[in-house]
This record gives C-alpha cells, structure tokens and sequence, in this order.
C-alpha cells in the first residue's frame, strides 16, 4: 500500500513521518477491519498480541492537534486519525485508518448534510457517489492523506473472516513500513503478510 500524505496536515503528517523512520509501525497489526467503512492499525499493544486479544486502546501517551478542513475528506482510500473522545478532536499519535467506504445517493448526502450542518462540494458529491467513502466521519476526524496504490490490498484487507471485535482472525501484519519523499509528498509504503 502506498500512501500520499499531505502537506496541508503538517503536524499529523511529520507525527507519522517520524514514527515511520523510528521503525515504530513495524510488526504493528491492522486490528480493526471492517468492510465497507474502514481498516485500522498502529496500536503498539498489537505487535505482541496474544490470539483474540481485544486491540485498539493502545497509545504512545500523546495525541496529535486535530488539523481538520473541508479540502481533506473522507473519500475511498483516505488516510485518517484514530482517536475516541479527546478534547478538541486531537488524534492518536499512532493509529490511523484506511477508507475503504461505500458509495451513497444524492438522498443520503442531503439527510447527512442536515444532521451535521455539513455542505458537500460538487466535487465531493461526485466521489461519494460513484467512487465511495464515509462522508459522515468528515468534519470528525482529520484526514492527512490517501492511497495511491494498492487499494485492492486494502479491499484484501478489509474483507478479512473477523472477530466480534472486528479483528481480523488471521493476524496482518505491517512488516516494514517506510517513507519515501517524493518531490513535496511523503509515501509511506506499507508492507504486510497474514500470519497462519
């Protein structure tokens, strides 16, 4: 999977930059898959997880400022920032989640723009409805970047047998994650195997 992270999220983006060459996502599991919505990695407790250990709560003790904006949204293959209730939306210093998504009609756009107050561009409408994501995390989390190879890996990834806990029951492990710039992008290429 080869990531695209933006220059526009400069503290999310240099968060994960640093952990990458730091060899912190190494042997890190994606704990989390569910299809149609999102896979989700990078909790340290998963590098040493025990078979159904519930994952997911793991941290480095740091959240991240949330840098959320109408430009970066929630479209098949985006790149996102874990977090559950913390104050001002700041997010994991090590979890993140992949898009996988559905796609949605013009109808469920409208009630999701009335429920949150959110307006869809032209652009974003499109995308949602012919190329998917999860429009209703946009506004919720931050997004800082995407996919731009490799989204039927993510698809592999995503339609994996799971537990109720949405882990997958064969473990996927990132085995060397590392960054490569590229003119004014990071990539941040993740390798991985299921384990037998």
């Amino acid at each position: 999977i080869i990531l695209k992270l933006y220059d526009n999220t400069p503290l999310n983006t240099a968060n994960m930059v640093k952990l990458a060459k730091q060899h912190f996502y190494d042997s890190t599991l994606f704990h989390r898959c569910i299809p149609q919505f999102v896979i989700q990695g990078g909790d340290p407790d998963s590098k040493h997880a025990k078979p159904g250990q519930m994952l997911g709560e793991g941290s480095l003790g740091y959240t991240v400022p949330a840098e959320i904006n109408d430009a970066d949204y929630h479209k098949r293959g985006a790149l996102g920032v874990a977090r559950d209730n913390t104050p001002y939306k700041s997010g994991s210093a090590c979890q993140f989640y992949i898009v996988v998504g559905k796609t949605f009609t013009d109808e469920e756009l409208d009630n999701m723009s009335k429920r949150s107050g959110r307006n869809y561009t032209p652009e974003q409408r499109q995308l949602y409805k012919t190329v998917g994501g999860t429009p209703h995390l946009d506004g919720n989390y931050t997004v800082f970047g995407e996919v731009t190879e490799g989204m039927d890996v993510v698809d592999k990834i995503a339609s994996e047998p799971r537990d109720s806990h949405d882990r997958p029951d064969k473990d996927i492990r990132m085995i060397s994650v590392r960054v490569v710039k590229k003119s004014f992008w990071y990539k941040i290429s993740h390798l991985f195997k299921k384990e037998k």
